[in-house]
């Protein structure tokens, strides 16, 4: 599940979908920056760090895909949010059921080892 705020996180274990406006993080930014610089008026400076937005989560391979969300965002028009993460769910249900039961235990053994690598 996402962070604090009510953030729609959904993981299927083997695929993690989150809400445009959702993040996903071990700690919110005000924590973050509670811990970091000992105050949490530097929460936007600890967010940017934890680069917590749904696209780039998607691109440093945490999340797997970002739903959209209504006009104005997900509180705005529930029934269209549900719609759209159905759709997703139902998408990368069919390709995870796709995979064999092997080969799905090893893709997700490889992502979360890999989770938190970088290069320097």
């Amino acid at each position: 599940e996402g962070g604090s705020g009510g953030a729609l996180g959904i993981a299927l274990a083997d695929r993690v979908l989150i809400l445009e406006n959702a993040y996903y993080s071990v700690i919110s930014p005000e924590g973050c920056a509670a811990i970091l610089w000992k105050d949490k008026k530097f929460a936007n400076e600890a967010a940017e760090a934890l680069q917590l937005h749904a696209h780039k989560l998607v691109e440093l391979n945490v999340a797997d895909e970002v739903v959209a969300e209504p006009f104005g965002g997900a509180h705005r028009d529930i029934d269209q949010t549900i719609l759209n993460a159905k759709n997703a769910l139902l998408k990368h249900l069919d390709i995870i059921f796709k995979i064999s039961v092997k080969n799905r235990l090893t893709k997700r053994y490889e992502r979360f080892r890999n989770l938190g690598s970088f290069m320097e």
